[in-house]
């Protein structure tokens, strides 16, 4: 992308020259001026590119925001400048009245549009434009995802059929804890990033970064349940207050420790199951493993094989707030 940009700023730089060689040359009298104007005419060049240059980073909304300021506040000069407190006086009163009128209704038109650029869409949004389905469904994507990981093993198997969104201040967000002087908070932030770096590897997953902004930090959660509303998207989280919060404003949320507690597997008394055991129990001979989706198994009489794999029956099943506590008995064990 940047070497394509390159060459179009190099074509378009000659061009300026050209034409400034061809006003000279169509104009007989300026002949002698020629060079003057062919670096005139690369100086605005130059500046024209140093204007796309600095407007680097600016979005498609914010260029369609400042359209409707710019066209919002032509229109109210308009009416205003062809009231009648324009029909009396002199006209050169009346014409710099009319003058300072436009400048000032579409500056402050444009001003009012920009700050509000994701309060309205006159425009249909850009981020439902896809080659192959107009109604994909969309997912904002919490920071909070990204650090927990486990949304790249889910894109993987397939499982998550939507485009993600990925809004640019999640991005700072995660790369201010990446940078943190805590090294936790750092450990945390690197693996969000590698995560993010994961997600973009899987050739069929939709990615996209929304360029919308945020002021104050603490307007981040705010920012994304309104992101999500805008959008008419799910919003995908870790944090339980976060999805409590898009509830009540109406929007859809997917949390993936709810995920996880619904794929939980459910046993059944007799049932045999196999279980590495880690430590000892509370009474006498008991020894403790846990599954893959945590679940905690208490077999009988089996402390001899600590640090072993073995295979037990269910004898019973207790719930709990943690997941579910399973009581076994031993039936063999791995040599």
């Amino acid at each position: 992308m940047n070497k394509t940009l390159i060459a179009i700023r190099s074509v378009f730089f000659v061009l300026c020259g050209a034409c400034g060689w061809l006003v000279c040359y169509a104009i007989e009298e300026w002949d002698s001026h020629w060079r003057l104007a062919v670096m005139i005419g690369l100086l605005l060049g130059a500046l024209v590119i140093l204007v796309d240059v600095l407007l680097k980073g600016f979005s498609l909304r914010g260029l369609s925001a400042i359209t409707f300021g710019l066209g919002m506040g032509t229109l109210i000069a308009y009416f205003i400048s062809t009231s009648p407190l324009f029909r009396f006086g002199e006209p050169q009163i009346i014409y710099l009245s009319q003058l300072g009128l436009f400048i000032v209704s579409t500056y402050l038109c444009t001003v009012i549009a920009l700050r509000g650029k994701d309060e309205f869409n006159l425009v249909i949004p850009y981020v439902r434009f896809v080659p192959h389905d107009v109604d994909v469904p969309l997912v904002v994507v919490d920071t909070s995802v990204l650090i927990d990981g486990r949304i790249a093993r889910v894109c993987e198997a397939g499982f998550l059929n939507a485009a993600l969104i990925i809004p640019r201040f999640v991005l700072n967000e995660l790369q201010a804890v990446a940078d943190s002087g805590d090294p936790h908070k750092q450990a945390r932030g690197r693996h969000g990033l590698e995560v993010l770096n994961e997600l973009r590897r899987i050739k069929r997953l939709d990615i996209r970064i929304s360029e919308s902004e945020v002021t104050k930090q603490e307007d981040v959660e705010a920012k994304l349940v309104f992101l999500a509303q805008t959008m008419r998207a799910k919003l995908l989280t870790t944090d339980y207050n976060l999805a409590k919060m898009a509830e009540f404003q109406g929007v859809p949320w997917l949390n993936l420790n709810e995920l996880a507690r619904s794929l939980r597997p459910e046993f059944m008394l007799g049932e045999t199951v196999e279980v590495e055991l880690v430590k000892a129990g509370k009474d006498e001979g008991q020894a403790v493993g846990f599954l893959e989706d945590g679940s905690m198994v208490v077999v009988n009489s089996s402390r001899a094989y600590l640090g072993r794999r073995v295979s037990a029956e269910i004898i019973s099943i207790l719930p709990t707030a943690g997941g579910k506590m399973i009581f076994a008995k031993l039936l063999t064990a791995a040599p």
